[in-house]
């Protein structure tokens, strides 16, 4: 039990909604009808692909995460390092049974679409690539994380990419970019004390508070291009604006403040979970 309760931590249970979702919502609104794709899919992407992604993370980090003040709840687990074989292991065999269903399921196409996200999985963290510790870089890959879900969904349903669905996706994306990128903020100290670079600590907090700054202004511009309702969803990127602004000028040294903002975003996504649930349903009805 302490072995599995590890493992549901290292998984950040908080966060399994935003991958699955994205698949869920995107498979649903192309194909139209919940089959079995729609349910692997699903639940693939709740849990075994956030134990890979997260379990990976938290192995190869354990020197930092020693180091990190926020680790050790539901924002990460300090694995012990006779956990570390235990983690990967889980990892993989939870991991493959759901891929080889799903490519059984899917086509040529998006078998590189989930080749492509699932490569981003272990890039990010794994030894001898670390995504993670290459600036810029490292927010695009952990925007990957998130916005290949719903790629996937939309190319195994066999989706028309229409430039307003390209627009939906861009907007996505560059939400992902700028939430990795002020999450990076709060462990500006603690991965330099760890000897780990990422777009924080290589160009100092407030200029990365700066750019998720413009990232999303732009991320939400971009939704102004799409049918309606979706115009309306711009407006779901000035909740971010606002947790973030009052960090714009943060020094390097109080950038574990920036940890009071990243909470507020944590629950920030439920809610605009909501209001992108009422916006898809208003789509599906008008279309």
């Amino acid at each position: 039990m302490k072995t599995l309760r590890t493992l549901l931590v290292s998984s950040r249970p908080l966060s399994w909604v935003n991958t699955a979702y994205p698949f869920a919502a995107a498979y649903l609104l192309t194909a139209g009808q919940l089959d079995l794709a729609w349910i692997v899919g699903t639940l693939y992407f709740l849990v075994p692909y956030n134990l890979a992604m997260y379990g990976i993370n938290d192995v190869f980090d354990y020197e930092s995460d020693l180091r990190n003040p926020r680790k050790g709840g539901v924002e990460g687990a300090v694995l012990e390092r006779s956990m570390h074989r235990t983690t990967l292991r889980a990892a993989a065999a939870t991991n493959v049974p759901f891929l080889a269903v799903l490519v059984l399921l899917g086509g040529p196409l998006s078998w590189l679409v989930l080749a492509v996200s699932i490569f981003a999985v272990i890039a990010y963290s794994a030894p001898g690539l670390r995504f993670k510790e290459r600036p810029f870089l490292d927010s695009a890959t952990s925007s990957t994380h998130f916005v290949s879900p719903a790629l996937y969904g939309l190319v195994l349903a066999q989706a028309d990419f229409t430039p307003a669905l390209w627009a939906v996706l861009g907007s996505f994306f560059l939400w992902g970019i700028a939430s990795q990128a002020f999450g990076a903020v709060q462990d500006v100290m603690a991965d330099r004390d760890g000897g780990i670079a990422s777009v924080a600590t290589v160009t100092g907090a407030s200029t990365t508070v700066r750019f998720a700054i413009a990232t999303y202004l732009v991320g939400g511009a971009l939704m102004l291009f799409t049918p309606w309702p979706g115009p309306l969803a711009a407006l779901l990127a000035l909740p971010y604006l606002v947790n973030i602004v009052p960090f714009a000028s943060l020094k390097d040294d109080d950038a574990e403040l920036a940890h009071r903002g990243w909470e507020r975003f944590l629950w920030l996504n439920y809610v605009t979970g909501f209001f992108v649930t009422m916006l898809l349903i208003w789509y599906a009805a008008v279309r």
